[in-house]
């Protein structure tokens, strides 16, 4: 099935798609995103090395701590969108890292909430002003017509983002 047609089967490519008038692009322009964002992704994440065990899973959990507060494991679990065995595992490795902190939930006394400490706090603004140094590099080599084009598709790249957060918080989104 095609995004556009969803009862032609097979992968969606940018051969496989019938064009829709309401939408003539999205598929092309949806291939081509995920392309440049899978090969941008190495230097948004930088070498593992320069900060020992921060794994790409282990920085999107941090993040979403910085973002939504304190949690329990299994809302971490749903916003990661991975299971909860695995996130409990990543749980224990950032707490001993000294990247996150338990607390009681007042809520329920049998859970815990977790939350990002004054270190996690910091290594993510490095991790994250890095991966902008690097990312801000590459935009310095590209055109002024194209720096003006990347910065006119910001707020629709940022409203895709967007509902991408929207729908990991809200599972009826899914």
């Amino acid at each position: 099935m095609t995004a556009l047609d969803p009862t032609t089967p097979g992968p969606v490519t940018p051969e496989s798609v019938t064009p829709n008038p309401a939408a003539p692009e999205s598929a092309e322009l949806a291939e081509r995103l995920r392309t440049a964002l899978q090969h941008l992704l190495p230097a948004l994440r930088g070498a593992r090395s320069e900060h020992g065990d921060l794994t790409p899973s282990r920085q999107a959990a941090l993040g979403a701590l910085a973002t939504h507060g304190s949690m329990r494991i299994s809302t971490l679990a749903t916003r990661l969108g991975i299971a909860l065995p695995t996130t409990s595992r990543m749980v224990e490795l950032l707490d001993a890292a000294d990247w996150i902190e338990r607390t009681p939930d007042p809520e329920d006394r049998r859970a815990s909430l977790i939350a990002l400490t004054d270190t996690g706090r910091e290594l993510l603004g490095a991790v994250r002003r890095e991966a902008a140094t690097r990312l801000a590099t590459r935009i310095e080599k590209l055109s002024p017509e194209e720096r003006q084009t990347l910065s006119a598709a910001l707020p629709a790249l940022e409203s895709l983002a967007a509902d991408g957060s929207a729908a990991a918080a809200d599972p009826e989104r899914r």
